[in-house]
């Protein structure tokens, strides 16, 4: 990487401060575009990053380039999308006016439209797909705290860009099929609608069969979709995707076991979306819930299981009280 011009973090919020810290933490130039709440939280206190491993890093409000004025990454080699995917098209007409015309992009959001999506608004510039297999959890203060485990994946390119991304704490992988590995992204992620409706710590969640059985009938479900559609997710685990319903169906017993071998999650760590209805924000479900329900439409197929889902989650959205706190029977019968 070129140590003299920065990184760009475009829309820092949770995973973008992450991942900015544990950058300028190594050392590296960051430029975080985020709102100004954040800029004045981050100003004020610093930004300290830490994990579910017990390591924290603490990096000065001095050492990064702060602003929520998109002209910051006009000397940017390098733009991390970090926005929610409904954001896309306004961050890439940002980034088109800004950023450096050398300037790489890469998304490391959740879905799998949202690479398109900046190819087409950003057609004379580098763009690569990427994948954030953890969560990440605002805790205030200009805190952020990495709750799971996993290593970031991004598209393998001719300038070795995920390789030279990584720093201590925060490794990067390339693959090439970051199309497959961000199916398998969503096939995991169509959890976290389920872990907001639930109220609960995603371990909590997980330790439940109930919520197991729920979440399997969920990945199931949404397998059957992208598979009419000749897609051939990549697991974001070390287990592979079409094993996943059957295991998640296992006695509490055996699936901690299998459980603690292969990922690493925090007692109280949550998904984004329980998140986001806590704060009152929108949510990612049409990005999620909603691509499956839309390739059954397509396909032909019922994906009921999702569509309840989706209706919950906008209940919730409407509501604006947060998280309802269903039981996964509730969730089956629609609420």
């Amino acid at each position: 990487m070129n140590a003299d011009r920065p990184i760009g973090i475009a829309g820092a919020g949770s995973i973008g401060c992450f991942v900015g810290g544990m950058l300028a933490a190594s050392g590296r130039r960051v430029a975080l575009l985020a709102r100004p709440r954040l800029i004045q939280e981050i100003a004020g206190n610093g930004l300290r990053v830490s994990s579910f491993d017990g390591s924290e890093r603490m990096v000065s409000a001095d050492r990064l380039i702060l602003s929520d004025d998109p002209s910051i990454l006009r000397d940017v080699e390098t733009v991390l999308v970090t926005v929610k995917s409904a954001d896309t098209a306004e961050i890439a007409e940002l980034i088109a006016h800004h950023a450096a015309a050398d300037a790489a992009v890469i998304s490391l959001q959740n879905g799998v439209g949202n690479v398109p999506l900046l190819r087409d608004r950003l057609p004379a510039r580098k763009v690569l797909g990427g994948m954030v297999p953890f969560n990440v959890v605002a805790l205030g203060d200009g805190r952020f705290h990495r709750s799971t485990s996993g290593d970031i994946v991004i598209a393998q390119d001719v300038a070795g860009t995920a390789a030279r991304l990584s720093v201590p704490g925060l490794a990067m992988k390339g693959t090439a099929n970051i199309d497959g590995v961000q199916w398998g992204k969503l096939i995991v992620n169509l959890n976290n609608a389920l872990n907001a409706l639930s109220n609960i710590p995603l371990r909590q969640q997980l330790a439940q069969r109930g919520w197991r059985r729920l979440f399997a009938d969920q990945m199931a479900e949404g397998l059957a979709a992208i598979h009419a559609e000749g897609i051939v997710p990549v697991s974001p685990t070390p287990l592979p995707s079409s094993w996943m319903p059957t295991l998640l169906r296992l006695p509490d017993a055996l699936f901690d076991v299998l459980l603690g071998r292969t990922m690493k999650i925090d007692p109280e760590a949550r998904s984004s979306m329980w998140e986001d209805l806590q704060r009152g924000r929108r949510t990612e479900i049409d990005y999620l819930q909603g691509v499956i329900t839309a390739i059954a439409d397509r396909r032909g197929l019922e994906a009921p299981l999702s569509r309840r889902v989706i209706a919950l989650i906008r209940k919730a959205e409407a509501d604006g009280k947060g998280s309802p706190g269903l039981t996964p029977e509730q969730v089956r019968d629609g609420g």
